[in-house]
């Protein structure tokens, strides 16, 4: 079974930058698809980006395009999202989920879900 732990959030000036970290335990990260999503305070969980299993492929959010970055380390069974060029409107919990091969940034589509890590982005 797929089990997920994020780490890497915290407290950054806007402008500053982050990398979160999504570890994956129990099987090996190569067949999945691994997607990021954020949720703010009092807003629903939205896609951020997503990784596939199968190319490499990434896929982001219009919100994000061009400051944030997902990548994967299949042999470290981890996938990463650095985050540049923060944003206030970046603050939330970012989740990391797996899904068969193919990308998606619909969360329905997503069965294992890591805890989440705090990201705030305040001056």
């Amino acid at each position: 079974q797929l089990q997920l732990v994020e780490s890497g959030g915290g407290l950054v000036q806007p402008g500053g930058s982050l990398r979160l970290s999504c570890a994956a335990s129990g099987v090996t990260l190569d067949y999945y698809a691994i997607g990021w999503f954020r949720q703010a305070p009092g807003k629903a969980r939205e896609g951020v980006s997503c990784v596939s299993s199968t190319d490499g492929s990434t896929y982001y959010a219009d919100s994000v395009k061009g400051r944030f970055a997902i990548s994967r380390d299949n042999g470290k069974n981890t996938v990463y999202l650095q985050m540049d060029n923060l944003k206030p409107e970046d603050t939330g919990v970012y989740y990391c989920a797996g899904r068969g091969s193919t990308c998606s940034l619909t969360r329905g589509l997503f069965g294992s879900w890591g805890q989440g890590t705090q990201v705030t982005v305040s001056s």
